[in-house]
């Protein structure tokens, strides 16, 4: 694969931070995962926008340029022979030294990764996949809000429980807050729905304010659902009619099957994808792909 590193092309394999990089040796940077529809990215001023607010609060000197980004990112896909792509720009804080910075960090670095998108599935719209409770819980924030950072660990250790749960291999993990509050998914935010009303966790509880849970809960609203961010418990998503996780890759994916920490099956609706979460994927994909 090619990438992209402070503008320019080349091989992965050839592509070099050094070991100074504080986004290495102190998990200082961030980063967004975002996908095209039409070979464009979706929502990309809403990512680049979280992006710079966290590099703010972390000192990290970056303004993007989303004509140069877009350019750039259409000449890394056409280098790996993609006219589609699931996409992650990474800012790290750039090469300080050993030991923590004095002032901001002036030399960020930028690398720009594509892969293939995951095929379509369009059993899994209907099937929806299973979210497993985990022991691991959320940690909280370390600064003013969530932040898609380097420092990782929280839902890496979120994974390796899950995987070692013997869930199927699409199964999610679900993580509740330090208090018992729902949460999120490892890589997902949470919704659920009973009757015509929507819940999904405030960002009060700590989780990452996502980009695609923002514009489901707009699109939910556009369409006359009653929509609210809340503290919620496990109980009350084993009484919801519908439940749903979201993100920028997967979009929308219906929630058919829960299952506790102590591997207790639970089905969720019919066990098929419920029409709330089938409306909403459909006014979602047609607001992606410019059709609304």
């Amino acid at each position: 694969m090619n990438i992209g590193i402070n503008g320019a092309v080349v091989e992965a394999g050839k592509a070099v931070i050094s070991v100074y990089d504080h986004g290495f040796l102190y998990g200082m940077g961030l980063f967004e995962t975002f996908r095209t529809y039409g070979g464009k990215p979706y929502l990309l001023d809403r990512h680049l926008d979280r992006l710079v607010r966290g590099c703010e609060e972390l000192g990290i000197r970056y303004t993007p340029d989303r004509a140069r980004l877009e350019q750039w990112l259409r000449r890394v896909m056409a280098s790996n022979g993609l006219e589609e792509a699931y996409v992650r720009l990474t800012i790290t804080a750039g090469e300080e030294g050993l030991g923590l910075p004095a002032g901001d960090y002036e030399r960020p670095n930028e690398l720009l990764l594509v892969k293939p998108l995951p095929p379509v599935d369009p059993l899994q719209d209907l099937r929806g996949k299973e979210l497993r409770l985990l022991r691991t819980r959320r940690n909280t924030p370390e600064g003013s809000v969530r932040h898609k950072s380097l420092h990782y660990m929280n839902s890496l250790l979120a994974k390796r429980e899950l995987m070692r749960s013997g869930a199927a291999a699409n199964t999610e993990g679900l993580m509740l807050t330090a208090d018992g509050l729902l949460a999120e998914g490892i890589v997902s935010n949470l919704f659920f729905a009973s009757g015509r009303k929507i819940c999904t966790p405030s960002t009060d509880t700590g989780i990452l304010p996502g980009i695609t849970r923002g514009r489901v809960l707009e699109l939910a609203e556009e369409a006359g659902y009653d929509v609210e961010e809340g503290h919620y418990r496990y109980d009350e998503l084993l009484d919801a009619d519908e439940i749903w996780i979201t993100n920028s890759v997967q979009e929308l994916v219906p929630v058919t099957r829960l299952t506790s920490c102590d591997a207790s099956p639970h089905i969720v609706g019919n066990g098929t994808a419920g029409p709330i979460a089938t409306a909403l994927l459909k006014l979602y994909r047609q607001d992606a792909s410019g059709e609304r």
